[in-house]
């Protein structure tokens, strides 16, 4: 077993992201082609007895550690952003693991925080992401990606995507991923508003028969001939239906990253990030200065595409 791991979790923006339906228990179903970005948190891990021996530096980081049916699991973080209890999925995902396959041994996660939190972008999901898979090397479980994303999907719907990496259809409830393998060449700009999003009350009010659904077929087929300009054309996300309505300041941040010569923009799951594709890195670099003299006190980030 390894003395420490260190797990990068990406954030995800969504190409597009449709809701089909929805189940009895309350899930929605989805389609949603998604797409990790070069911003990330790093997740690091280690066995908690060796660690433990300075409790003096644990107790000036966080409080007790948690423990729970006898796991005892501490979480840190450079970020007061970062919840340090049990509500975040970071320590669901490790008392999940240690439940599953009996660990007893305790287990310390500390998240460099560089993902802008209730963003859309899939932090809290990459972060449970990054334990299950750093945990399953720290411990030598042996555990394949396809069963850490069957873990995962309990966790939450962009878990086995955030497992799994790169660019996918998520369908289902986020569990069914199909690979994309063909993209075009794009770079993206991100703008986090510092406006909170209620996930919960953006699928409460969603109304699928008032929305215009993205042609997901569509965009997939543009993908696939690295048709950039098309596949700009056709991104799309229910979502806003309900977001913009209640945040019209996301319509001005789609509106002026168009201006910045962004080639499409779209909102991110469900929001309040909004995002704009670029055909090079130059000009989102470019964009990213001029979004950041005309929004100066909102998080702005160009990052590349993981493929």
């Amino acid at each position: 077993m390894d003395a420490k791991v260190t797990v990068k979790g990406y954030a995800k923006i969504n190409l597009g992201l449709d809701v089909i339906g929805k189940l009895d228990n309350g899930y929605h179903l989805l389609r949603s082609v998604m797409q990790q970005i070069d911003l990330y948190d790093t997740v690091e891990l280690s066995h908690l007895p060796e660690r433990m021996e300075n409790k003096d530096t644990y107790h000036a980081l966080t409080e007790e550690a948690l423990t729970d049916n006898g796991l005892q699991i501490v979480l840190t973080s450079d970020s007061d952003a970062v919840p340090l209890d049990q509500s975040n999925l970071a320590y669901k995902a490790a008392k999940l693991l240690m439940e599953h396959d009996s660990i007893r041994e305790g287990v310390h996660i500390h998240i460099i925080k560089k993902i802008p939190v209730a963003a859309g972008l899939a932090g809290g999901s990459t972060d449970a992401a990054a334990v299950l898979m750093g945990m399953n090397e720290l411990f030598g479980l042996g555990h394949s990606k396809d069963e850490l994303q069957e873990l995962g999907v309990k966790l939450g719907a962009d878990v086995p995507f955030c497992i799994m990496g790169g660019s996918a259809l998520a369908e289902g409830i986020g569990e069914k991923l199909t690979p994309i393998e063909k993209m075009p060449e794009m770079y993206i700009v991100i703008v986090k508003p510092s406006i909170g999003v209620s996930t919960k009350y953006v699928y409460e009010n969603l109304r699928l028969e008032q929305v215009i659904h993205p042609d997901t077929e569509q965009i997939l087929a543009a993908m696939q001939r690295k048709d950039l300009e098309e596949m700009t054309e056709l991104l799309g996300n229910v979502l806003e239906s309900v977001t913009i309505e209640k945040y019209p300041l996301i319509r001005e941040l789609k509106d002026a990253m168009l201006e910045t010569g962004a080639v499409g923009s779209l909102m991110s799951g469900s929001g309040p990030t909004v995002f704009g594709v670029f055909d090079t890195m130059e000009n989102a670099v470019e964009a990213e200065k001029r979004m950041r003299q005309k929004y100066p006190q909102v998080f702005i980030q160009a990052a590349g595409i993981i493929r």
